[in-house]
């Protein structure tokens, strides 16, 4: 499965019409250390471009985006013990899953989302 890619460094990774929501190795070093994740609510009704949830580290607040539009099915609890491990393994670690109401709209791929990093 490819990662789709927002301009603000989160990806969906699509699989049918669940879509497993993350945030690139660049934000993630750009972040620092991530030290607090608040998780979105299994249940949360999310529009593509709205803020899905925070993420704090020891630089900064900062807030995560949906690029996708559906319903948070799950999220990923052991973020909450180990929020460091989206700072060391942001391309494999996601944070929720999100069951699709839309097709996507205006995702990068990965060649696509790289060349805007330049």
């Amino acid at each position: 499965m490819a990662k789709l890619y927002l301009k603000s460094h989160e990806w969906a990774e699509i699989d049918g019409n669940i879509a497993k929501i993350g945030i690139s190795e660049y934000a993630a070093k750009e972040l620092g250390d991530v030290v607090y994740v608040e998780l979105p609510e299994v249940g949360a009704e999310v529009k593509a471009g709205d803020e899905l949830l925070e993420l704090e580290s020891v630089k900064a607040a900062s807030p995560v985006f949906s690029p996708v539009s559906g319903t948070v099915i799950a999220v990923n609890t052991a973020l909450e013990d180990a929020p460091e491990t989206l700072s060391e393994a942001a391309d494999s670690t996601y944070i929720c899953e999100i069951e699709l109401s839309a097709a996507p709209e205006g995702l990068l791929s990965e060649e696509e989302y790289k060349a805007t990093l330049k």
